[in-house]
């Protein structure tokens, strides 16, 4: 059997709906010259009549072959259909979104970029996955990662922001304003594994003259915020991290600026290589470099 196209099946489906060559052309804006062209074209590829025509007034009436190219015929342009219709819609920003992030990302900056998607394209699938805390994030199943710093390999990224270290202590541990850094070593710290951002931060503050006791690690914001309100401790944690545990709203905890600063942690957007986004990706990356902006002015003004 010859290949079948589209737009002879949708003739095909035409006349059989309106029971007439001439109203099919009418309706689908062809001449009646090239109705019969499209019929003739579809009986060859399929072998043999697809219509008994009458002549006259009476209607064409459909062949037994006729009615088996047509059941199947529709369903070959409903799927045509709806493949035109999902196509539509994903550059218009529908689809699926697979994006990774981490603990503070996903408490300040993804709730923006995920409610903004949501408004402007409804019907979207994001899909989120937040990284196991000692484990190198996948990024070959992801359309995008949060991270705080670059991958090794084949990896694109845009800089979202720098964020800045911060001291979270009890009220009175240390006076009021900033801190230097060296008042740090010997002290109790409540700290993140080493890993991620945290081996540098590490060095950094031996670099300062600081070596606090690590007297207690943990990957979760909270959990660390619960043992400095406890005592264990203070904590050296990105400002992100801070801003989104509410700890400016906290009477039991003090936030100070630490100097000399510390050289911030960065967090970036990546992206495999030479990987082309979807619409919705796209629109992701903007959203969040426009998120990432606000929270910079946010913190400047905190």
């Amino acid at each position: 059997m010859s290949a079948i196209e589209l737009r002879h099946l949708a003739t095909m489906a035409a006349i059989a709906e309106e029971g007439s060559f001439g109203r099919a052309a009418t309706r689908l804006g062809y001449t009646q010259s090239t109705i019969s062209q499209h019929v003739a074209a579809l009986e060859k590829a399929v072998g043999g009549p697809v219509f008994d025509r009458p002549g006259g007034p009476r209607p064409v009436r459909i062949t037994p072959l006729g009615a088996v190219v047509l059941e199947h015929g529709r369903d070959l342009l409903a799927g045509a259909d709806a493949l035109t219709g999902a196509v539509e819609r994903f550059r218009a920003g529908d689809g699926r979104i697979d994006i990774g992030t981490f603990q503070s990302v996903s408490n300040v900056m993804v709730p923006t970029v995920v409610r903004r998607l949501r408004e402007e394209h409804p019907d979207c699938d994001i899909r989120m996955t937040e990284e196991v805390p000692g484990q190198q994030p996948r990024i070959d199943d992801l359309d995008l990662l949060f991270y705080d710093g670059r991958l090794d390999g084949d990896v694109d990224h845009v800089k979202l922001l720098d964020d800045p270290y911060v001291l979270v202590a009890r009220p009175g541990d240390f006076p009021a304003g900033p801190v230097r850094v060296g008042q740090l070593d010997g002290a109790p710290l409540v700290a993140y594994p080493p890993v991620c951002d945290q081996p540098r931060l590490e060095l950094a503050l031996a670099r300062g003259g600081a070596r606090p006791r690590i007297v207690f690690r943990s990957a979760g914001d909270d959990t660390i915020l619960s043992m400095v309100r406890a005592g264990m401790g203070s904590a050296v944690l990105p400002w992100l991290a801070v801003h989104g545990s509410g700890v400016r709203f906290d009477d039991r905890l003090s936030v100070h600026e630490l100097r000399p600063a510390l050289a911030p942690r960065e967090v970036f957007l990546l992206w495999q290589a030479g990987r082309s986004h979807s619409p919705l990706a796209a629109r992701t990356i903007e959203i969040a470099v426009e998120a990432a902006a606000d929270l910079v002015q946010q913190a400047s003004h905190r």
